[in-house]
């Protein structure tokens, strides 16, 4: 049977072959019956239902949404926009990464490696609601060197679906 382990700097976690199965189906549709799961991966309902809690309680799922169409909702506007520091050192940093924290906008955040800091993926409705977060992410923050925003013209896809190579 495959195993995978994971660690960090959270507890390990092992998973074999049916946690990885049941994983990879909740990743496409998690309104999946637990009934139905159980069908497809040829466990019983109750099993299914103790790994689910398990994959829960250890972390491994870590939220269940509903991915919403934000074009369809008003929100056309997909910006990618790399932050440029003068220093990263928590203490400095701290403020704009509550800010982005506290904003719903920004759908994504990652500190990266190379000439940017940080890399956001932000969601607006108009050219000006986009400029008016931007003034109150960076506006008078004296740490941010500068910010380079790129607008998304189509979308090829969307998705966080982690690839679990069984």
């Amino acid at each position: 049977m495959t195993q995978l382990s994971l660690t960090s700097a959270a507890p390990s976690v092992t998973l074999d072959a049916f946690d990885l199965a049941i994983l990879d189906l909740l990743q496409q549709d998690n309104t999946t019956s637990q009934r139905d799961i159980a069908q497809a991966v040829h466990l019983s309902a109750p099993a299914v239902q103790r790994r689910i809690r398990r994959l829960r309680e250890s972390g491994v799922i870590r939220n269940e949404v509903a991915v919403l169409d934000a074009s369809r909702l008003g929100r056309p506007l997909t910006l990618t926009v790399e932050v440029h520091l003068h220093d990263e050192h928590p203490l400095r940093t701290a403020g704009l990464r509550s800010r982005i924290m506290a904003e719903p906008a920004i759908q994504q955040c990652y500190g990266i490696t190379g000439e940017a800091d940080y890399l956001l993926i932000i969601t607006a409705s108009t050219m000006a609601e986009y400029e008016a977060l931007t003034e109150r992410l960076f506006g008078g923050d004296d740490n941010i060197r500068r910010f380079r925003t790129s607008v998304a013209l189509t979308c090829l896809k969307v998705g966080l679906h982690v690839p679990l190579g069984r």
